[in-house]
């Protein structure tokens, strides 16, 4: 049976997550309806990309019977309302990233995912690319030995998108690119806490982070460096440094297709999209797609 898929917001990145959901089997993920604040934009939305029902609020959303996850695409501010309304209402939901604007909004959507015995996931596509399987499964077996350092950027000129720069928009680097770089340390060093963070950069004036260098360290001389910028175009790669060898993932290293191990390159095409999409390798996303319908079966 096909896990049915609700989709709130009818932004750009609900757009590519929808695509990214066609090159999956239609007999495993079936999208059966959008939500906006407006119903033209829905229902706009729907007929794009053939979908049968298009409300004109995230409420009407949240009382449709046929939905059993809802993929949340609205902007970081809106994100804390939506899971909440989502989640009381018994549904299943996929939020992207990140979950919330600060500790006390997480905690209260994982307090609600848990009070309504509901899946909750945040929408790191990364961890998802057969890329990052692939670094897991090295690590995991030693191939570079003890990993000693990671290094990674993501810097592109986004200062003309006002979601970006507007601290109302839930504006800021971190917020929208740093994370990415911050997710691969974490993933690489298995969560664990750095002994110690330091962090040089500039806001704009907006009051939010446009450019940011951070060093953490970790026990037994572990470190981690990371650059984001919103403000200019970075190399957008990362390496990862062990006593026996270094993984580099190619540009770009939040949504991966290449992966170098000690000077040999492997490929990881993804499929093509059935329309153009708004972010680079946009069908990435069917990943993390599938991971939700996998833990949905196992009831995870």
């Amino acid at each position: 049976m096909a896990t049915r898929w609700g989709v709130c917001s009818a932004g750009k990145i609900s757009h590519d997550f929808t695509v990214a959901l066609k090159t999956l089997p239609a007999q495993d993920h079936q999208v059966v309806a959008v939500a906006a604040r407006k119903l033209e934009n829905a229902q706009e939305f729907a007929r794009k990309h053939s979908i049968s029902r298009a409300y004109g609020s995230y409420e009407e959303l949240a009382r449709d019977p046929d939905i059993d996850v809802v993929y949340i695409g609205n902007i970081h501010p809106h994100h804390l309302s939506a899971c909440l309304l989502f989640m009381n209402a018994k549904k299943n939901v996929l939020c992207e990233k990140p979950l919330a604007m600060n500790t006390k909004e997480v905690k209260e959507i994982l307090d609600s995912a848990k009070r309504n015995q509901v899946f909750l996931m945040e929408a790191v596509w990364t961890r998802f690319f057969p890329v990052s399987m692939e670094v897991r499964r090295l690590l995991s077996h030693g191939e570079i030995g003890e990993v000693k350092m990671i290094r990674s950027e993501f810097g592109i000129p986004l200062l003309h998108r006002p979601r970006l720069v507007e601290k109302e928009l839930g504006g800021g680097a971190l917020l929208s690119l740093g994370m990415y770089c911050l997710q691969l340390v974490c993933m690489v060093y298995n969560g664990e806490r750095p002994e110690s963070i330091q962090a040089t950069g500039v806001c704009l004036e907006t009051g939010v982070d446009e450019t940011v260098i951070v060093t953490l360290k970790f026990s037994d001389k572990r470190m981690a460096v990371f650059t984001y910028s919103s403000s200019i175009q970075l190399p957008n790669d990362a390496f990862i440094v062990g006593t026996k060898g270094t993984i580099q993932i190619p540009a770009w290293m939040w949504c991966p297709t290449s992966l170098v191990v000690n000077g040999k390159e492997t490929q990881y095409p993804l499929p093509e999209p059935c329309l153009p999409l708004n972010f680079n390798n946009g069908t990435g996303m069917r990943y993390e797609a599938e991971e939700v319908r996998q833990c949905l079966i196992k009831g995870i």
